[in-house]
């Protein structure tokens, strides 16, 4: 394998981010390597996805350690992400939807990626809005939360198998709005990296099946990604979360426009 300076780079801003947010593996990694690295849409994606769940697992093991992870929404949002991530790897095989062409996975790309931003940016006004809802309602709020949380997986298992987008983003949105009391920054960071490693590893392995994934594209990732994600993950327990967020808000914007005119 040839070493690629520029690629590794890329792995270790992508992992720091991860490992500090919980955000960014298909957000940012996928859109890197489609614009600035000129990668094939569906082989990024591919790539992506295997690449996200190694470098998560580095993450996750610094959280298992400090005891931040909420091992109970990890199953309850896995019951309903990791059926739907196989269903939708079995139609993309079926109707050869893993070959499609590269400007309908743009167009797509881009229009998960504005959601993205979006939830992100909303994400404050959405836990003070279940935090009402739990306090106002607690019986019809818990009795609600389990079947929420299943159904808040099966679209994420959709959407990261389809794009590779949202296990992060779309993810921690969620968990602030349906678990508003009890997810901490760090505890929302270590559950949503716990729950994205064996959704992207299922996702990644049916894109290599379909020839989707670069081999040593994906070794340069990692050489950078993993100590950016071990670091990312000590600081995000220290750190003040919100501007980061904010930013890369904006530079999903920035992205997904970018890619509509492209």
């Amino acid at each position: 394998m040839a070493f690629d300076g520029l690629t590794a780079l890329a792995g270790l801003l992508v992992g720091l981010i991860v490992g500090v947010t919980g955000v960014g593996g298909g957000a940012l990694m996928t859109p890197i390597l489609v614009l600035l690295f000129g990668i094939a849409p569906r082989t990024a994606i591919g790539t992506d996805l295997v690449f996200a769940s190694i470098t998560k697992m580095a993450g996750f093991l610094v959280h298992h350690h400090h005891g931040t992870v909420d091992w109970q929404v990890v199953r309850r949002l896995a019951y309903g992400s990791l059926p739907a991530s196989a269903l939708t790897l079995l139609w993309m095989t079926v109707t050869a939807a893993g070959q499609q062409r590269s400007g309908g996975v743009m167009t797509a790309l881009a229009v998960v990626l504005l959601v993205t931003a979006l939830g992100m940016l909303l994400k404050d006004w959405l836990h003070r809005l279940g935090r009402a809802f739990r306090v106002a309602e607690p019986s019809r709020f818990k009795h609600l939360q389990p079947l929420l949380t299943i159904g808040a997986g099966v679209l994420l298992g959709v959407l990261v198998t389809w794009t590779s987008i949202g296990a992060g983003a779309l993810g921690t949105v969620m968990l602030v709005y349906l678990y508003p009391l009890r997810m901490t920054a760090s505890r929302l960071v270590g559950t949503d990296l716990a729950h994205a490693i064996p959704l992207a590893l299922i996702a990644g392995l049916g894109h290599l099946a379909m020839g989707n994934v670069a081999g040593p594209l994906l070794l340069n990732l990692l050489v950078g990604s993993l100590p950016g994600v071990v670091a990312g993950a000590f600081i995000s327990t220290r750190a003040p979360l919100t501007v980061i967020r904010y930013a890369i808000a904006l530079t999903l914007t920035a992205v997904a426009l970018r890619m509509l005119a492209s």
